[in-house]
């Protein structure tokens, strides 16, 4: 999947390859804008959880919802 966004970065197109042939999304934020990279050194592989995120106008880079403990021992 490639992913597009424009200036105003709050329309997104994801262009898809379906055995038969291409698939083109739309996504359009009603409020918001998609936290997109502004360059090369942002562009980055997503995980599916990121993805999700992206499409949800949400920050990709998400605090983990359970946080690891820490054994009282390695204190």
């Amino acid at each position: 999947m490639f992913l597009f966004c424009g200036r105003r970065s709050d329309r997104m197109k994801a262009l898809l390859w379906d055995e038969d042939g291409f698939l083109l999304l739309y996504k359009r934020l009603d409020n918001g804008a998609f936290q997109w990279p502004r360059n090369e050194k942002e562009a980055r592989l997503l995980s599916k959880e990121q993805f999700v995120w992206l499409m949800q106008g949400l920050s990709i880079n998400q605090p983990r919802a359970i946080k690891k403990k820490i054994p009282s021992d390695a204190i």
